[in-house]
């Protein structure tokens, strides 16, 4: 009898049942992942905080993960913060946490916890310097909200992978002031597309980083209830969540 062929055997197993089975239950997101939903204002509250909530929610249930959402400053404290994998600031405005409450982020950052920022995240806690770090960058104005197109600057990110290229999308559009050095911009604004952009050519309007031992991604899409009807945007976000979790 002939032998298989070495190329031949390596196919034939890895289609056997034990293997096909092991590829088809691969995910991108580790399972039973817990997630701590932030939506404390101290500022102008988003309208669209409820359904940024519910669609997060909704995202991480078919991931496998499991949302906690608070408005309670006192949730960061180490043993609480402990219990997650990362922390999402929805839309936060104004200084939300007490000297107790960022010692305890503080460290559980460095301690390798994750960030993820939607929309107003930039638009908190201004005289925390190590927060302006990790968030990347402060909000500084907006025009009128208007559709405008996003240029994809890396495909090889879960939060943009599959992106539609050029991304025209409707939203509240913020400039940014101390935007961060080391930014690894994944969206970029097309200031020509729209009216009232000032931060130029340059004008990152989603990014990742790693930060003090920990990893942080903002995306500044998500003002309206609309936004986050779009598909392209709970991509988006399904990509920055698991990019948090360690996907790359």
């Amino acid at each position: 009898m002939k032998s298989i062929p070495p190329l031949l055997f390596a196919l034939i197993a890895l289609l056997m049942p034990g293997n096909f089975q092991a590829q088809e239950n691969e995910s991108n997101t580790p399972s039973n992942a817990k997630v701590l939903v932030f939506t404390h204002t101290l500022g102008f509250r988003h309208a669209s905080i409820e359904k940024g909530v519910a669609t997060l929610r909704e995202l991480a249930e078919k991931e496998g993960m499991q949302i906690t959402h608070t408005e309670d400053s006192l949730a960061f404290n180490p043993s609480n913060l402990s219990k997650y994998e990362v922390v999402v600031f929805l839309s936060t405005t104004g200084d939300v946490l007490g000297p107790a409450q960022e010692k305890a982020f503080q460290s559980y950052i460095q301690n390798g916890g994750s960030f993820m920022g939607i929309h107003a995240a930039t638009d908190t806690e201004y005289g925390w310097p190590w927060y302006g770090g990790l968030v990347g960058a402060y909000f500084e104005s907006h025009p009128d909200q208007q559709e405008a197109r996003l240029q994809v600057t890396d495909r090889n990110h879960p939060a943009t992978a599959g992106l539609e290229e050029p991304w025209s999308h409707f939203d509240e559009w913020y400039n940014f002031k101390d935007i961060q050095q080391d930014l690894h911009v994944l969206l970029m604004l097309d200031e020509g597309s729209y009216e009232g952009g000032s931060n130029g050519a340059y004008h990152p309007i989603a990014w990742y980083r790693e930060y003090d031992g920990g990893r942080t991604f903002y995306t500044g899409l998500g003002h309206t209830d609309e936004a986050f009807e779009d598909p392209n945007f709970r991509k988006h976000l399904l990509g920055g969540l698991q990019y948090c979790l360690g996907s790359r």
